[in-house]
């Protein structure tokens, strides 16, 4: 009998043991020192893009063409962590919500948005079905809303300005920039130059960001010249599966960020990219 409380009693100190150590962890790694973290995930010819506000705020713009996203959130988040606040669809094409479908099923979500136009894939239709199911709160978004993300981090919607129903699914994608302190980052899901012309007419100064996640994959209907000397950022991220049949990123885009000496990363051969804000400057993470 005295052994066997002897070993109740080490079991029990090593469990509390453990315990404290667990939550020491949990508080060591909510220690984001001002930190804002960008992370353009490599899920092959795809988008999705996760972003980490300084104060834990967590939110996920596209999720990819298929599970993948899942495997790479894993390595972002702590095992703890099964909560994630927002998704953004920028577009209902499966390259850029698919991998949603299983963020879905083994996370907690806050909100789901996106800019209303129509998908006609079977997966969208589980995507929906899903949404439903969870009773995640979801809705449409349009130009002037602000995503308050928390110690001082915001996401402004820049496009659609308008019902995108009837539009196409590229023509209709969000266009959004993130803002912390003197940083930004402009993301512009599958957008085309006759968009970002518009944008460029309506208000072209609000387009300057520090960092721009090219449209579309690199593709050569958008990233036109008018829309770089507007958003004259210093770093562009192309997001793209390595020798895709697409031939994304076309030259033609890498002859634009050229000349403008825009230095340019993209995932198809740098993989995942994951960049820090300090709200003074943005730095990649080696």
């Amino acid at each position: 009998m005295h052994r066997a409380r002897k070993w109740a009693h080490w079991w029990i100190v090593g469990v509390l043991l453990v315990g404290t150590l667990v939550i020491w962890y949990a508080v060591c790694a909510e220690d984001r020192g001002g930190i804002l973290t960008v992370a353009f995930f490599d899920v092959g010819q795809g988008d999705a893009i996760f972003i980490e506000s300084p104060t834990g705020s967590q939110i996920l713009i596209d999720g990819g063409p298929d599970r993948s996203v899942v495997r790479v959130l894993g390595r972002m988040m702590p095992f703890y962590d099964r909560t994630i606040d927002m998704l953004v669809v920028t577009n209902p094409d499966k390259d850029h919500f698919a991998g949603f479908l299983d963020v879905l099923r083994l996370y907690k979500v806050g909100a789901v948005i996106e800019p209303g136009t129509r998908g006609a894939s079977a997966e969208y239709a589980v995507l929906g079905a899903l949404v439903k199911e969870t009773g995640v709160s979801h809705s449409l978004v349009r130009r002037g809303e602000i995503i308050d993300l928390g110690g001082g981090a915001a996401l402004e919607i820049f496009f659609p300005d308008r019902v995108v129903a009837g539009v196409g699914t590229n023509e209709g994608s969000i266009v959004a920039k993130l803002t912390y302190g003197d940083t930004s980052f402009l993301f512009t899901g599958d957008t085309t130059e006759p968009v970002e012309n518009y944008l460029a007419g309506l208000d072209g100064a609000r387009l300057k960001a520090d960092v721009l996640k090219v449209a579309h994959h690199g593709s050569r209907t958008s990233t036109g010249v008018a829309f770089l000397g507007y958003a004259a950022p210093a770093r562009a991220v192309i997001s793209a599966g390595a020798d895709n049949r697409y031939g994304h990123p076309h030259p033609e885009v890498f002859n634009h960020l050229k000349q403008f000496g825009i230095e340019t990363l993209c995932t198809c051969t740098e993989g995942t990219i994951i960049m820090e804000s300090d709200g003074s400057r943005v730095r990649v993470r080696k």
